[in-house]
């Protein structure tokens, strides 16, 4: 648990990307940021969930007619049934959004089953009302085509590359309006209690900034009054994430 008494994935609720990338960072982790994605629309607070990942390969012809739909077996569907409660399904579409990863429909049903949002390096169909939705999505840019054109559902829950982040099943995601950072699972409590503190440091920061202070010694802390006055500051009452 972090100092707040809240889990890691209720504290990275309130964490921003950026202050994730700054931490993973300053552990040596340098392209944990999902390149290319964004939100659908930002109405939503974080997404923050594991990492429940379906991987596409390029389609072949013979194998991809739209008759396998009616295949139950159908690895996309079976990704959008068993994906868990409060994880992210994630898409290995290699960044490729000329056929969509999804449309609609599905999100929806990723929608009523609790998951905690989907993210693809490819494009969404049904853009608009995946848009309207209350559910976290996150694509390169709207596709029309049926994924069937480009895309060949190959594996589930199997490690994967997504906007050129390997991204294994377990791992956190955490989405906000900047885009996707992907947490290594055995880091997840350390990074969350790290950026809860450095959180609360930037809101000092901003505090400061905001009454003309200049940054020089300020941000990054290198006055030792700097220090002391976020520990004072800190313990007033006014630090809250």
């Amino acid at each position: 648990m972090t100092e707040s008494n809240r889990s890691p994935k209720e504290a990275l609720m309130h964490i921003s990307t950026a202050t994730i990338a700054t931490c993973l960072f300053k552990k040596g982790l340098k392209n944990q940021f999902i390149q290319g994605v964004v939100p659908l629309h930002s109405r939503h607070g974080n997404m923050v969930g594991e990492a429940y990942t379906l991987r596409y390969i390029p389609a072949r012809e013979d194998l991809n007619p739209i008759e396998v739909f009616r295949d139950p077996g159908h690895l996309q569907r079976v990704a959008i049934e068993q994906c868990p409660k409060g994880h992210v399904l994630v898409i290995d579409s290699r960044k490729n959004a000329r056929a969509a990863s999804a449309g609609s429909i599905l999100v929806s049903r990723l929608k009523l089953r609790g998951v905690a949002g989907i993210v693809t390096d490819g494009g969404f169909r049904d853009s608009g009302e995946i848009a309207e939705l209350d559910f976290p999505s996150y694509h390169t840019r709207p596709s029309a085509p049926t994924n069937l054109t480009l895309h060949h559902a190959i594996g589930v829950n199997e490690p994967i590359g997504c906007g050129d982040v390997p991204v294994f099943p377990g791992d956190l995601l955490v989405g906000d309006a900047d885009g996707v950072m992907v947490i290594p699972a055995h880091l997840v409590d350390e990074v969350a209690e790290e950026c809860l503190e450095m959180t609360l440091f930037e809101e000092f920061v901003m505090e400061k900034v905001n009454a003309g202070q200049s940054i020089i010694g300020l941000y990054p802390p290198t006055d030792p009054q700097t220090v002391e006055d976020f520990k004072v500051w800190k313990n007033s009452g006014r630090a809250e994430v």
